[in-house]
């Protein structure tokens, strides 16, 4: 389970507004990569666990419900909430690693408050002025990197949901443009839509 340990000794060598940020959607066929960035209160970091807090994790582990539970709780709770993305034209002109970078660096750029430090999912990002570390399966180790991962999940879940309205018979509520073989049916009968990704494998091996 995620916890606060990585948090609490940042915060012991003079840190504030500690950012945790994570995306979602890197390996879909459809729509954008998201990125969310979350910073907790300092005091709710130097306390131990309880309530709605201890029950984040990352955003896979959860049900869809508990995600969004979490997710409205740490939008009412945060003291600042950035989200960033990059869309799908994005992704075909440079590759979907700059995308993931560039969507985190994104919701970076919106936060609210100006970090103090930020931990990064995996990566470390570039052009960032800030203090960083990047911590492997941080959404898992981290609580400020798996409440932006549910943040970022939640998000790009309800984006699905509204464009599979629109773009019927691709069962985007379904699989929210992962690659399921529903998906790669839908592409050879239907084709792809202005939101695929034209440089991804979008027929089915």
């Amino acid at each position: 389970m995620a916890d606060f340990q990585i948090e609490r000794e940042i915060i012991k060598k003079g840190f504030k507004s500690i950012a945790g940020v994570d995306e979602v959607g890197r390996g879909a066929l459809f729509g954008p990569v998201v990125s969310s960035a979350v910073i907790f209160p300092d005091t709710a970091i130097r306390q131990d666990l309880s309530g709605w807090i201890e029950e984040i994790n990352d955003s896979k582990l959860l049900s869809p419900n508990k995600r969004k539970r979490l997710a409205k709780a740490i939008l009412t709770n945060a003291v600042s909430v950035g989200i960033g993305l990059s869309t799908n034209s994005e992704i075909d002109q440079k590759n979907v690693f700059w995308a993931s970078i560039n969507a985190m660096r994104r919701a970076v750029e919106n936060l609210s408050v100006t970090p103090g430090f930020i931990l990064v999912d995996g990566f470390s990002l570039n052009d960032v002025n800030y203090p960083q570390i990047s911590v492997p399966k941080g959404d898992k180790k981290c609580i400020s990197i798996a409440a932006a991962s549910i943040v970022a999940k939640v998000l790009r879940d309800d984006m699905m949901i509204h464009l599979d309205r629109v773009y019927n018979g691709y069962a985007l509520s379904k699989n929210k443009g992962y690659g399921t073989k529903e998906h790669y049916r839908a592409l050879t009968k239907l084709g792809p839509t202005l939101f695929h990704r034209r440089t991804f494998n979008l027929k089915h091996n």
